[in-house]
């Protein structure tokens, strides 16, 4: 934990990291604070309730703002705490269940004490997920990660929604800033390097479905026969939401029919 000293990093970002490490989490949650034009910062992500961490953020002094790219609790869990420690600093998701003291996140251009912050929508890995946009860098929590690659959390999660905010994100050749994981030189290669992936686990997805796989726990192990099992229930949530694509694109428009 405390500020990384990389200096690969855009000027005025600082990486805290959480101590969470894990299989889903990486090297932790990545906790960026960036330094606005007024002396303040604008915290991403404030990870989960743990207090040490959080008394290392509200060490940097009282954010500005607190953004959430989404919220699974190793990204926003500590967030209303550390609202509380800073004396209610705002809170702002898209979901508005996490906000505090703030109206919730949409598409635009925030200015934060005279940083300006670009918010897309970037729905898929879940329905709330955003990702925050400076001149030379994209910060994308969880829709793509610094290794590996992503799970789509279906049902919250969609497969459909994902391939076009990978569509979106490999418009911007910035500095990937990730929600776990390395930092990276260019979100936009990743994104088409996670595009070509997902659509050869669908063509594999296709295959075990024709060859017989009928439940997806038959098409992961067909599929993903590799997976460590550790994190076969996130390889089962993306194959179900694979499986929900493929249906959806052998029957479009078929949740639009009238039931009468």
């Amino acid at each position: 934990m405390g500020g990384a000293a990389d200096e690969s990093l855009p000027g005025g970002v600082t990486l805290l990291r959480a101590p969470n490490p894990g299989p889903m989490t990486l090297e932790g949650t990545n906790t960026w604070l960036l330094r606005t034009p007024g002396g303040r910062v604008v915290v991403i992500d404030p990870g989960p309730l743990d207090d040490e961490h959080l008394a290392a953020i509200a060490a940097h002094g009282p954010p500005a703002a607190i953004l959430i790219t989404h919220g699974h609790f190793d990204h926003v869990e500590g967030a209303a705490k550390l609202s509380r420690l800073t004396g209610g600093s705002p809170v702002r998701a898209a979901d508005p269940q996490h906000c505090v003291g703030s109206a919730p996140l949409t598409a635009g251009v925030l200015d934060e004490d005279g940083l300006r912050i670009e918010v897309l929508s970037t729905a898929g890995h879940t329905r709330d997920s955003v990702c925050f946009l400076i001149p030379d860098a994209v910060f994308t929590g969880d829709t793509i990660l610094g290794r590996g690659t992503a799970v789509v959390t279906y049902p919250d999660g969609d497969l459909g929604a994902y391939l076009h905010s990978l569509e979106v994100l490999s418009a911007y050749p910035r500095m990937l800033l990730p929600g776990h994981g390395p930092v990276g030189p260019d979100c936009a290669a990743v994104a088409r390097t996670y595009l070509a992936h997902r659509h050869e686990r669908l063509d594999q997805v296709r295959a075990a479905v024709a060859a017989g796989a009928d439940s997806p726990e038959a098409v992961v192990d067909a599929v993903y026969n590799d997976i460590d099992p550790r994190v076969r229930f996130a390889a089962e949530q993306s194959v179900r939401a694979q499986l929900d694509y493929l249906r959806r694109e052998s029957h479009p428009g078929s949740e639009q029919l009238d039931p009468l």
